[in-house]
């Protein structure tokens, strides 16, 4: 850091040098043009490259067993272009492969292959995705799971079950998407500025998303547990227990993402405030199925699965706190 002294001329306008080897670094020279812009926080930002468009980032991979990890993971780096570059041959299985994973990641095109070689471009513009609006979407898709895998259990409906576990698939595709524009614009201060978020929300969306997909994943467990029953009922007594329980964690993550994006304190109290409830209609879940022949046992699996979900929406709900000014 350099710390230098302004000055003023006679006009008022105030002045203050740029550090040489910063700008000789740059290739600024007298009369070169930059762009000065004032950021959320009060900075300064002097950008020597304005107007410039920014160099995509490439990654090269090569084949291991671990491949389709490190091509998400570089997906995930905010990367543009990911190469795929082997010694010999891919083998048309690898390829199969690396295109039904790789699926999962939107945006994501293979622009160009050969024998030896698998080039994918990320065709995406990251400021036209704000991230508040992915994670609305990807909410969206795991409450209908929720929802829908519930109604499959009372009702012992095993294609509605299937249905929702399909879904699981979209949840995890727009997860990634939004890891993904969320470390670009913590990269990047001039699309933080266009998308007018903080490197704070970048922060608590993340840990919201990751969340919300754990919400989906406790969901397909309901409908894997539906299937697992093999047409079992349950009886009156555990079919009002299970959606008495069902509603609470329904509504406390419908409440917890309102009360992030809002900032509601009030709201995300009235979530945690549910714990005694929640806790005390697991426990007569339990011991009703107890009562009952050792098929019914899948229902408790769906009932922890509910429990966890409302566990997530009282994670959610915490981060629900002021901004700082």
């Amino acid at each position: 850091m350099e710390l230098r002294k302004l000055q003023r001329t006679g006009g008022g306008t105030f002045l203050v040098s740029l550090p040489k080897s910063w700008a000789e670094k740059n290739g600024l020279a007298r009369g070169s043009l930059v762009a000065v812009s004032e950021r959320m926080n009060g900075c300064l930002v002097v950008d020597p490259k304005y107007g410039l468009e920014p160099e995509p980032q490439k990654a090269v991979i090569a084949p291991t067993p671990y491949l389709v990890h490190e091509i998400i993971g570089k997906y995930l780096l905010g990367y543009d272009i990911i190469r795929v570059e082997a010694k010999g041959r891919i083998s048309p299985e690898e390829r199969e492969h690396i295109k039904q994973r790789t699926s999962r990641l939107i945006g994501l095109e293979i622009v160009e292959e050969d024998h030896s070689k698998i080039v994918m471009q990320c065709l995406l513009e990251p400021s036209s995705f704000p991230p508040e609006k992915i994670l609305r979407r990807e909410y969206s898709i795991a409450h209908g799971m929720h929802r829908d895998a519930v109604t499959a259990l009372i009702e012992s409906d095993v294609s509605l079950a299937k249905n929702v576990i399909a879904r699981d698939e979209e949840v995890d595709r727009l997860y990634f998407l939004l890891v993904r524009i969320l470390r670009t614009v913590i990269q990047n201060p001039h699309l933080s500025e266009k998308l007018q978020i903080l490197p704070i929300d970048c922060l608590d969306y993340r840990l919201a998303a990751s969340l919300i997909e754990s919400i989906g994943d406790q969901s397909t467990q309901i409908a894997e547990n539906v299937i697992r029953l093999g047409g079992v009922k349950p009886t009156k007594d555990l079919s009002q227990l299970l959606l008495n329980f069902s509603q609470i964690a329904y509504e406390a993550h419908e409440n917890a993402l309102t009360a992030l994006l809002s900032r509601d304190l009030s709201l995300a109290e009235t979530i945690r405030a549910k714990r005694e409830t929640a806790a005390s209609i697991f426990h007569n879940i339990e011991a009703i199925v107890h009562t009952q022949p050792v098929k019914f046992a899948p229902y408790i699996l769906a009932a922890s699965a509910i429990s966890r979900i409302y566990d997530h929406s009282v994670d959610i709900a915490d981060l629900g706190m002021p901004r700082p000014v």
